[in-house]
């Protein structure tokens, strides 16, 4: 796929795309407020600002562009081994990210082969520009990720491609299920690790031990 724009017409184009309130963020943002929930948009004290922030649940929402993020990408160095991803959230709606760090380095000397993926196809123009321009995204979503659950909160990533009219209602009854988890796990009373101390006879309160006698009968 080779650009048919101009540098110039491409900067112009590039300048007015939104990170903020995009198409995908509003749906998500739609479909939770119709259902009761309630969240903040783009909390700065919270690593990473994610897009929604729900402090209920103890949970950060991502809604990630497929292509601005390299959804399904895979990278193939020349000696035909994959590099697989690390530090990744364990709940994530959709595919996860590769490591960007051998990517970045493979892409700047060259012995980088791009698989695109269905929803996420890099340009063939300038493509190493945008390789390492996806691979810098990625290692800046794994960087956020990581420090969101140090941190104690829970991660979902949420796809474009995961958002169209056919696949909405089930991406999001799948958020609504980790939302639920995640409450769940926040409301769940922590055990208090104490030491038990030796067992040891007590005293006991009763009368001395005698003979019985048995009544005899009148």
């Amino acid at each position: 796929m080779s650009d048919r724009l101009s540098p110039e017409q491409r900067h112009r184009c590039m300048s007015h795309i939104r990170s903020r309130n995009t198409k995908p963020e509003l749906k998500v943002r739609r479909w939770l407020w119709n259902h009761g929930y309630r969240y903040r948009l783009c909390v700065k004290s919270v690593p990473g600002s994610p897009d929604i922030v729900m402090r209920k649940y103890r949970t950060a929402i991502f809604v990630n562009g497929c292509f601005w993020h390299g959804h399904g990408v895979k990278l193939k160095m020349e000696n035909g081994k994959l590099k697989n991803g690390e530090g990744i959230p364990s709940s994530v709606v959709g595919n996860v990210q590769q490591d960007g760090r051998d990517a970045r380095r493979a892409s700047e000397t060259g012995n980088l082969n791009v698989e695109n993926s269905p929803c996420c196809k890099i340009p063939n123009t300038n493509r190493d520009f945008w390789v390492s321009k996806i691979r810098r995204n990625q290692q800046r979503d794994q960087q956020n990720y990581k420090d969101l659950q140090d941190n104690g909160w829970q991660v979902l990533v949420v796809w474009e491609c995961q958002l169209v009219p056919k696949k909405l209602e089930q991406t999001m009854l799948q958020v609504e299920i980790l939302l639920n988890e995640n409450l769940i796990a926040t409301l769940h009373p922590k055990r208090l690790r104490y030491d038990q101390p030796d067992e040891a006879p007590l005293p006991v309160a009763a009368e001395p031990e005698g003979e019985y006698k048995k009544r005899s009968n009148l």
